[in-house]
Protein backbone atom coordinates (compact mmCIF):
# COMPACT_ATOMS: atom_id res chain seq x y z
CA UNK A 1 0.00 0.00 0.00
CA UNK A 2 1.07 3.29 -1.22
CA UNK A 3 2.28 6.25 1.74
CA UNK A 4 -1.32 7.90 2.27
CA UNK A 5 -1.30 11.48 0.60
CA UNK A 6 -1.41 14.72 2.60
CA UNK A 7 -4.53 16.37 1.10
CA UNK A 8 -6.02 19.64 1.96
CA UNK A 9 -8.78 21.25 0.21
CA UNK A 10 -9.20 24.84 0.70
CA UNK A 11 -13.02 26.13 0.00
CA UNK A 12 -15.04 29.73 -0.15
CA UNK A 13 -16.00 30.63 3.45
CA UNK A 14 -19.63 31.39 3.90
CA UNK A 15 -21.02 35.01 5.81
CA UNK A 16 -19.69 33.69 9.15
CA UNK A 17 -16.19 33.25 7.83
CA UNK A 18 -16.58 29.03 8.89
CA UNK A 19 -19.05 27.67 7.15
CA UNK A 20 -18.75 26.63 3.43
CA UNK A 21 -20.12 29.13 1.11
CA UNK A 22 -21.86 29.46 -1.84
CA UNK A 23 -19.40 28.18 -4.61
CA UNK A 24 -20.79 25.16 -6.57
CA UNK A 25 -17.05 24.07 -7.99
CA UNK A 26 -15.84 24.02 -4.29
CA UNK A 27 -18.82 21.70 -3.00
CA UNK A 28 -17.87 19.94 -6.48
CA UNK A 29 -14.18 18.82 -4.89
CA UNK A 30 -15.43 18.50 -1.39
CA UNK A 31 -17.77 15.68 -2.91
CA UNK A 32 -15.31 14.14 -4.54
CA UNK A 33 -12.67 13.72 -2.09
CA UNK A 34 -15.49 12.69 0.60
CA UNK A 35 -16.52 9.68 -2.66
CA UNK A 36 -13.10 9.05 -2.69
CA UNK A 37 -12.41 8.08 0.58
CA UNK A 38 -9.41 10.08 1.10
CA UNK A 39 -8.13 11.59 4.42
CA UNK A 40 -8.52 14.95 3.63
CA UNK A 41 -8.20 18.61 5.44
CA UNK A 42 -11.39 21.04 4.28
CA UNK A 43 -10.03 24.49 5.28
CA UNK A 44 -12.59 27.89 4.73
CA UNK A 45 -10.86 30.50 3.30
CA UNK A 46 -12.84 34.06 4.11
CA UNK A 47 -12.16 36.19 1.16
CA UNK A 48 -13.12 39.42 2.71
CA UNK A 49 -10.00 39.51 4.78
CA UNK A 50 -7.65 38.70 1.88
CA UNK A 51 -5.77 35.36 4.29
CA UNK A 52 -2.20 35.42 3.69
CA UNK A 53 -2.87 31.67 2.81
CA UNK A 54 -3.89 32.84 -0.35
CA UNK A 55 -0.66 35.15 -0.85
CA UNK A 56 0.97 32.67 0.04
CA UNK A 57 0.02 29.20 -1.88
CA UNK A 58 -2.15 30.53 -4.79
CA UNK A 59 -1.31 34.16 -5.40
CA UNK A 60 -4.36 36.33 -7.29
CA UNK A 61 -6.45 32.67 -7.21
CA UNK A 62 -9.87 32.20 -5.74
CA UNK A 63 -10.83 29.05 -3.70
CA UNK A 64 -11.28 25.90 -4.67
CA UNK A 65 -7.45 24.97 -4.59
CA UNK A 66 -5.77 22.12 -3.45
CA UNK A 67 -2.48 21.55 -1.79
CA UNK A 68 -1.49 17.99 -2.20
CA UNK A 69 1.48 17.01 -0.72
CA UNK A 70 2.83 20.95 -0.61
CA UNK A 71 2.13 20.96 -4.38
CA UNK A 72 -0.42 23.71 -5.08
CA UNK A 73 -3.12 22.92 -7.81
CA UNK A 74 -5.43 25.87 -8.74
CA UNK A 75 -7.42 24.96 -11.69
CA UNK A 76 -11.05 23.02 -10.95
CA UNK A 77 -11.48 20.65 -14.14
CA UNK A 78 -7.49 20.42 -13.45
CA UNK A 79 -7.79 19.03 -9.98
CA UNK A 80 -10.58 17.07 -10.72
CA UNK A 81 -8.83 14.84 -13.35
CA UNK A 82 -5.44 14.74 -10.96
CA UNK A 83 -7.50 13.33 -8.27
CA UNK A 84 -9.31 10.56 -10.74
CA UNK A 85 -5.80 9.56 -12.12
CA UNK A 86 -3.88 9.72 -8.21
CA UNK A 87 -6.49 8.42 -6.04
CA UNK A 88 -6.96 5.24 -7.98
CA UNK A 89 -8.02 1.51 -7.37
CA UNK A 90 -7.53 -0.13 -5.73
CA UNK A 91 -7.53 1.72 -3.18
CA UNK A 92 -10.11 4.26 -4.08
CA UNK A 93 -13.21 3.79 -5.76
CA UNK A 94 -13.31 5.21 -9.99
CA UNK A 95 -15.84 7.94 -10.39
CA UNK A 96 -15.76 8.63 -13.61
CA UNK A 97 -18.57 7.66 -15.52
CA UNK A 98 -19.39 4.44 -17.40
CA UNK A 99 -21.44 6.74 -19.90
CA UNK A 100 -19.82 9.82 -22.02
CA UNK A 101 -23.71 11.18 -22.71
CA UNK A 102 -23.53 11.13 -18.60
CA UNK A 103 -20.63 13.89 -18.40
CA UNK A 104 -23.05 16.51 -20.80
CA UNK A 105 -26.75 15.49 -18.98
CA UNK A 106 -27.90 19.23 -17.36
CA UNK A 107 -24.75 21.35 -18.79
CA UNK A 108 -27.39 24.18 -20.24
CA UNK A 109 -29.48 24.27 -17.15
CA UNK A 110 -27.39 26.83 -15.52
CA UNK A 111 -27.41 29.59 -18.44
CA UNK A 112 -30.94 29.22 -19.12
CA UNK A 113 -31.39 29.42 -14.75
CA UNK A 114 -29.25 32.36 -14.82
CA UNK A 115 -31.33 34.45 -17.63
CA UNK A 116 -34.11 33.12 -16.48
CA UNK A 117 -33.45 34.94 -12.49
CA UNK A 118 -31.60 38.16 -13.49
CA UNK A 119 -34.56 39.44 -15.72
CA UNK A 120 -36.87 41.51 -14.31
CA UNK A 121 -39.01 42.26 -17.54
CA UNK A 122 -42.80 40.87 -16.93
CA UNK A 123 -42.41 40.58 -20.27
CA UNK A 124 -39.79 38.64 -21.01
CA UNK A 125 -40.57 35.90 -17.83
CA UNK A 126 -42.64 33.58 -20.03
CA UNK A 127 -40.30 33.19 -22.76
CA UNK A 128 -37.28 32.93 -20.24
CA UNK A 129 -39.03 30.24 -17.68
CA UNK A 130 -40.15 27.89 -20.94
CA UNK A 131 -36.32 27.62 -22.02
CA UNK A 132 -35.22 26.90 -18.18
CA UNK A 133 -38.09 24.45 -17.98
CA UNK A 134 -37.29 22.91 -21.24
CA UNK A 135 -33.27 22.21 -19.79
CA UNK A 136 -34.90 20.74 -17.42
CA UNK A 137 -37.27 18.01 -19.01
CA UNK A 138 -34.53 17.02 -21.43
CA UNK A 139 -32.54 16.39 -18.08
CA UNK A 140 -35.42 14.41 -16.98
CA UNK A 141 -35.69 12.69 -20.01
CA UNK A 142 -32.15 11.69 -20.18
CA UNK A 143 -32.74 10.04 -16.73
CA UNK A 144 -35.91 8.06 -17.29
CA UNK A 145 -34.22 7.12 -20.27
CA UNK A 146 -32.83 3.03 -19.83
CA UNK A 147 -28.64 2.92 -19.62
CA UNK A 148 -27.31 0.12 -22.22
CA UNK A 149 -26.05 -2.02 -18.92
CA UNK A 150 -30.29 -1.31 -17.72
CA UNK A 151 -31.53 -2.93 -20.80
CA UNK A 152 -29.02 -6.18 -20.81
CA UNK A 153 -31.61 -9.13 -20.56
CA UNK A 154 -34.55 -6.24 -20.43
CA UNK A 155 -35.05 -5.83 -23.77
CA UNK A 156 -38.84 -4.24 -22.60
CA UNK A 157 -37.65 -2.18 -19.95
CA UNK A 158 -39.04 1.56 -21.50
CA UNK A 159 -37.80 3.45 -18.23
CA UNK A 160 -34.91 3.72 -16.13
CA UNK A 161 -35.12 2.93 -12.24
CA UNK A 162 -31.26 4.54 -11.66
CA UNK A 163 -30.50 6.91 -8.45
CA UNK A 164 -28.03 8.80 -10.24
CA UNK A 165 -27.08 9.84 -13.80
CA UNK A 166 -24.58 7.20 -15.12
CA UNK A 167 -26.10 4.18 -12.85
CA UNK A 168 -27.00 3.47 -9.01
CA UNK A 169 -23.64 4.82 -7.97
CA UNK A 170 -22.40 8.85 -7.46
CA UNK A 171 -20.12 10.28 -10.29
CA UNK A 172 -18.13 12.98 -11.29
CA UNK A 173 -21.03 14.19 -13.01
CA UNK A 174 -23.37 14.35 -10.39
CA UNK A 175 -20.30 15.90 -8.46
CA UNK A 176 -20.23 18.52 -11.38
CA UNK A 177 -24.54 18.84 -11.68
CA UNK A 178 -25.92 18.57 -8.19
CA UNK A 179 -24.19 21.58 -6.77
CA UNK A 180 -25.80 23.80 -9.61
CA UNK A 181 -29.54 21.85 -9.16
CA UNK A 182 -29.41 22.80 -5.49
CA UNK A 183 -28.79 26.35 -6.31
CA UNK A 184 -31.10 26.14 -8.72
CA UNK A 185 -33.70 24.65 -6.42
CA UNK A 186 -33.00 27.60 -3.72
CA UNK A 187 -32.74 30.75 -5.79
CA UNK A 188 -36.18 29.91 -8.17
CA UNK A 189 -38.33 29.30 -5.24
CA UNK A 190 -37.37 32.39 -3.42
CA UNK A 191 -37.28 34.82 -6.57
CA UNK A 192 -40.00 33.33 -8.38
CA UNK A 193 -42.24 30.90 -6.53
CA UNK A 194 -40.80 28.28 -8.92
CA UNK A 195 -40.41 24.62 -7.93
CA UNK A 196 -39.31 21.97 -10.25
CA UNK A 197 -42.33 20.10 -11.31
CA UNK A 198 -43.29 16.82 -9.72
CA UNK A 199 -44.39 15.78 -13.45
CA UNK A 200 -40.62 15.63 -14.10
CA UNK A 201 -40.56 12.02 -12.37
CA UNK A 202 -36.94 10.80 -13.17
CA UNK A 203 -35.40 14.38 -12.20
CA UNK A 204 -37.42 14.37 -8.80
CA UNK A 205 -36.05 11.10 -8.20
CA UNK A 206 -32.97 12.29 -8.49
CA UNK A 207 -32.77 14.63 -6.18
CA UNK A 208 -34.56 12.85 -3.70
CA UNK A 209 -31.58 10.22 -4.04
CA UNK A 210 -28.89 12.85 -3.54
CA UNK A 211 -29.99 14.19 -0.86
CA UNK A 212 -30.24 11.13 1.15
CA UNK A 213 -26.68 11.03 0.62
CA UNK A 214 -24.52 12.77 3.30
CA UNK A 215 -21.82 13.37 0.49
CA UNK A 216 -23.94 15.51 -1.09
CA UNK A 217 -26.22 16.82 1.37
CA UNK A 218 -23.64 17.53 4.12
CA UNK A 219 -21.61 19.56 1.36
CA UNK A 220 -24.03 21.40 0.83
CA UNK A 221 -23.37 25.38 1.92
CA UNK A 222 -26.91 26.86 4.20
CA UNK A 223 -29.84 27.88 1.83
CA UNK A 224 -29.53 31.77 3.22
CA UNK A 225 -26.03 31.64 2.21
CA UNK A 226 -26.78 31.04 -1.69
CA UNK A 227 -29.58 33.34 -1.24
CA UNK A 228 -27.14 35.77 0.13
CA UNK A 229 -24.91 35.25 -3.00
CA UNK A 230 -28.03 35.69 -5.51
CA UNK A 231 -29.17 38.96 -3.19
CA UNK A 232 -27.67 41.55 -6.18
CA UNK A 233 -27.69 39.57 -8.72
CA UNK A 234 -31.43 37.44 -8.76
CA UNK A 235 -34.18 40.36 -9.53
CA UNK A 236 -37.81 40.43 -8.57
CA UNK A 237 -40.39 41.21 -11.49
CA UNK A 238 -41.18 44.60 -11.81
CA UNK A 239 -44.96 45.03 -11.05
Amino acid sequence: MSETPSIELFVKASVDAESVGNCPFCQRLFMILWLKGANFKLTTVDMKRAPEVLKTLAPGSQPPFLLYNKDVKTDTNKIEEFLEETLAPPEYPKLCCRYKESNGAGDDIFRTFSAYIKNSNPGLNEMLEKKFLSTLVKLNMYLETPLPHELDGKQNANVSSRRFLDGDTLSLADCNLLPKLNIVKVVCKKFRGFDIPTDLTALTRYLSNAYKRDEFRHTCPNDAEILLAYKFVAKYLNK
